[in-house]
């Protein structure tokens, strides 16, 4: 039977997310609770033998209606004072920066709602001396037609974790960095003889949006523990061995780069736990001073600002649903038609979603501003949640959208590793996880006003629908903005900003050399778990196939090859696909119809040597251009290295590949990567 694949959201879920999400996430507001958010109380003798069972703490959830919101001032990841001091000049035998990861407690403005008393919450983060949720920033200076600027950046990355355990709930039947064996590991070691416990915690950062050469890259199968105790299979392909220094390429274009970490089966918890940061490159366009050619806002009008999203008990810990009666626990486990002690406890769950927005690392934040253009870079950092950005103004102090103004438009001006060919005016946009969209918003106008940042993007996997389904009280908001300011009153730096000077992309010219066509598939595990895989289609589109990490590489290409990427959803979600080592070009979507065999699904091997299933896929076509553009929310004219590649649609990019080696591609919904929703990406060296 023809499938036809529909964006609309009752297509997409079932009620029971939204009834579970509901029922089970507000302690305190008089719902029905699952076991693990009752009090102790409820238990009486009992609760502690049930908390034993369940691994859970003998406390509830945080509950959002109690906390503050926009009291804290959201911290600028681009303030001076918190970027990186480099150690000396470039090049040079030592690291330009060394940075390490190591655990620390952290204020988040959350309170204690009885006492009003701030609460600190346990985190891992990036840093010098001291190290914190987000990271200092890295700022650089490209090296095209600069010759003053260092031709690479060197970091040292120490892991400095000595936790004996995860701060969150880990399941160890994944595909992980201790799982693997001699059969699915590159070198043969069995990695299962290693644990937390005895070897700590295994970390490998990825510069995301980086040009960097495969052992630098981030690669999940590089990963190292405290003290390099133990390293990766994959660091006996290099040339040397393992290093935790790092060199990365500078000639390439200004852009917002991020680094996080991207350990095999834990990046979703070691970045959920604060591994992440930004980093910046500058050039002689775009140089980050006042006096820039671009008349682009800068420091104190150019702000930086890392979103997230979050779940924390009441004590301030950071809080990870993975055992049963969590938020989501039943829509992913007992719904699907499994029992609890048919999966793993801790078990992943197929997404993630929290009820508190968190601003580079502060729940519900403000910003007091001038009446004048600010230039703001928005990185979307959250496991599974789309944002739909809009800002609207409010009465100075309101902490509800109720009587907002309609949304105030913006200018979109560039995203993930550059500037555009033109500059946007927007009322919404959509920022798919792992982005970074360049915007500037003008306040002038809005004296004693606050405006506030609203997300529309919903609180369930994102199919397109705008706005998306809200479950939560407080996710639509993200942070605010005083207009308190006067005009000068922080720098007496000029106000040139002018849209039309935002001219820089002319996408890639080069010649396709091949078209390729990959797949997005969901399927179940050897649990009976959802689990999201990639694949490829055939070239006359008759079959799809669904692979998992470390089996055959397929998607295999050579230097300086430029290829067009046809990337075919079969999903009922969006995925943000992104693809390590490049940047690209995104050139359109389709529509898409195929035929769905669940009687007679394909079989995936798992890295455990037994098989999941997933639906066979047949019978592809490919139908109506489908348009979608700025005034639908999507601003894609600029350097992407992150896509939206929608539900029953094909989506195509273009980009070139000019370094060899071993990377991945992959969905950056971290919940998905985890669960073998990444693949290898081989560059090869050039035929002669």
């Amino acid at each position: 039977m023809k499938k036809e694949k529909s964006n609309s959201l009752e297509n997409r879920l079932k009620m029971t997310r939204r009834q579970v999400l509901k029922a089970g996430i507000y302690a305190g507001a008089g719902m029905m609770l699952p076991l693990r958010f009752l009090p102790a109380k409820a238990f009486a003798n009992n609760w502690g033998q049930a908390c034993e069972i369940l691994g859970c703490s003998n406390f509830g959830l945080s509950d959002p209606s109690l906390q503050p919101k926009f009291v804290e001032l959201a911290p600028n990841a681009l303030d001076p004072g918190f970027l990186y001091k480099d150690f000396g000049g470039t090049p040079s035998p030592r690291p330009n920066f060394k940075i390490k990861a190591s655990k620390t407690k952290q204020e988040t403005g959350l309170i204690d709602p009885a006492t009003g008393k701030k609460l600190k919450t346990n985190l891992w983060g990036y840093g010098q001396n001291t190290v914190s949720w987000p990271g200092q920033t890295v700022q650089v200076m490209s090296s095209l037609g600069n010759p003053e600027a260092a031709k690479e950046t060197v970091i040292q990355w120490d892991n400095k974790i000595r936790d004996k355990s995860h701060l969150l709930p880990l399941d160890t039947n994944l595909h992980w960095c201790y799982s693997l064996h001699g059969d699915s590991s590159a070198n043969g070691v069995d990695y299962r003889q290693f644990s937390l416990e005895k070897d700590g915690v295994p970390i490998i950062t990825h510069l995301h949006g980086g040009n960097s050469d495969f052992q630098f890259d981030g690669n999940p199968e590089f990963f190292y523990s405290p003290n390099n105790k133990v390293i990766g299979p994959q660091w006996d392909s290099v040339p040397g061995g393992f290093t935790n220094v790092f060199r990365y390429n500078n000639a390439v274009q200004a852009g917002n780069l991020w680094y996080h970490d991207h350990a095999l089966g834990i990046t979703r918890l070691n970045v959920y736990a604060g591994l992440a940061g930004f980093y910046f490159v500058r050039d002689l366009d775009d140089t980050g001073m006042p006096d820039n050619p671009l008349g682009l806002p800068a420091f104190p009008y150019e702000l930086a600002y890392a979103i997230q999203d979050r779940m924390f008990t009441d004590k301030g810990a950071l809080f990870y649903p993975a055992f049963p009666g969590d938020p989501a626990w039943a829509d992913f486990i007992t719904d699907e038609g499994l029992a609890d002690y048919e999966v793993p406890q801790p078990s992943v769950l197929a997404e993630f979603f929290g009820d508190y927005m968190v601003v580079n690392g502060k729940i519900w934040p403000k910003e007091n501003v001038e009446p004048r253009h600010y230039r703001m870079r928005l990185l979307n950092g959250c496991d599974s949640r789309f944002l739909v950005i809009r800002f609207r103004s409010v009465t100075m102090g309101a902490t509800i959208l109720l009587e907002a103004g309609t949304p105030i438009k913006f200018y979109v001006i560039g995203s993930d590793q550059g500037l555009a060919s033109e500059a946007h005016f927007v009322d919404q946009l959509v920022v798919e996880p792992g982005s970074r969209y360049d915007i500037v918003f003008n306040f002038d106008g809005l004296s004693g006003e606050r405006v506030i940042m609203e997300n529309i993007g919903g609180d369930v996997p994102f199919g397109g629908d705008i706005p998306g389904e809200q479950i939560f009280k407080f996710t639509n908001m993200v942070m605010a903005f005083d207009v308190n300011l006067a005009f000068g009153e922080l720098s007496d730096v000029t106000d040139d900003f002018d849209p039309a000077k935002i001219d820089q992309y002319s996408g890639n010219k080069k010649d396709v050399d091949k078209v390729r066509r990959v797949a997005l598939f969901e399927g179940r595990d050897e649990f009976g778990r959802l689990q999201p895989l990639l694949g490829t289609v055939a070239d006359d589109l008759s079959t799809a196939t669904a692979y998992a990490w470390f089996q055959e590489t397929t998607e295999k290409t050579t230097v300086h090859t430029t290829e067009e990427w046809e990337i075919y959803n079969f999903t009922g979600d969006a995925h943000p696909v992104h693809l390590h080592l490049v940047k690209f070009q995104i050139l359109g979507r389709h529509e898409i119809s195929f035929d769905e065999d669940e009687a007679n699904p394909q079989m995936v091997l798992q890295h455990n040597g037994q098989y999941g299933t997933v639906a066979a896929i047949s019978n592809i076509t490919v139908g109506n251009g489908v348009n979608l553009g700025p005034s639908d929310g999507y601003v894609e004219n600029s350097p992407k290295d992150v896509v939206t590649a929608l539900p029953g649609q094909r989506t195509r990019i273009k980009a070139t590949f000019d370094k060899e080696g071993r990377y991945v591609w992959h969905c950056h919904i971290l919940s998905h990567e985890d669960h073998e929703m990444m693949r290898v990406l081989q560059v090869l060296p050039k035929v002669t």
